[in-house]
């Protein structure tokens, strides 16, 4: 006779009859470790963008591979910072999913260290020639220590925000060093961002107003930025210490 392993553990708990058992192993089932996927989510269509052991799934922007500052360890993605170049990180540089998406749902985790910046971009595109840096294309979702950094004084510019474009309401951005949960959702235009659970920016891409906002922005002088209706996602290299984990994508 065959056991499916937790099944039997539940089984072993209300045989034991400890007080609590039952409960606590119904709730160590329920909490899953970093990167996967609850049984549920994989029936909604939810998959996997890291994998917690290696990078597949990213490359650099531009096509090459990941870099060597782009590490991974205790189920984590991180830029490892030791090495500056310019601004960014030597071995760093932005890094996009390999894959492309149109309407979705993305979720992931990140903290930042003291004093840090990042940035969680999305339908970013991938012509060289004619842009540098994939946040010419690319809106995004700002990564930072609202405590710390010179840019939480810039409306705007704070954790949450889409950046230089709307700031969110309210800010429920967690401390340099804790794990902030995101969510990020765009279907046929209308975009919704979540910080711990909170909707904190809601817009519709690609309309009049939407033009009128670029128009007001840092964008106002990239003409393809915010424009496309298909696009990678992109993790930011702004020269600091960031991590992420529990990256995962639903198309919708």
């Amino acid at each position: 006779m065959q056991f499916r392993l937790p099944i039997f553990f539940l089984f072993l708990a209300f045989l034991t009859g400890a007080p609590g058992s039952l409960q606590a192993a119904v709730t160590r089932l329920d909490t899953l470790p970093p990167n996967r996927l609850t049984r549920e989510e994989r029936k909604e269509g939810w998959e996997l963008m890291f994998d917690g052991l290696t990078t597949r799934g990213w490359h650099k922007y531009g096509g090459k591979v990941v870099g060597t500052a782009w590490k991974v360890a205790d189920g984590s993605l991180y830029l490892d910072t030791e090495t500056k170049e310019n601004w960014q990180v030597k071995g760093g540089g932005d890094i996009m999913s390999d894959d492309a998406y149109e309407n979705f749902h993305l979720k992931l985790e990140w903290k930042i260290a003291p004093n840090g910046n990042s940035g969680i971009m999305i339908y970013a595109q991938e012509d060289t020639a004619k842009y540098r840096w994939p946040w010419e294309t690319a809106p995004e979702m700002q990564v930072l220590d609202n405590q710390g950094h010179p840019d939480a004084k810039i409306i705007k510019h704070r954790a949450g925000d889409l950046y230089d474009l709307i700031a969110a309401k309210p800010e429920t951005v967690r401390a340099a060093g804790e794990w902030n949960q995101v969510e990020i959702k765009c279907l046929h235009g209308n975009l919704q961002f979540w910080l711990n659970g909170t909707n904190v920016v809601s817009t519709t891409l690609w309309d009049d107003s939407w033009k009128k906002l670029v128009a007001g922005s840092k964008f106002a002088k990239m003409p393809d930025f915010g424009k496309f209706k298909k696009g990678h996602i992109a993790l930011q290299d702004h020269g600091d210490m960031v991590w992420y984990r529990n990256i995962k994508i639903r198309q919708l």
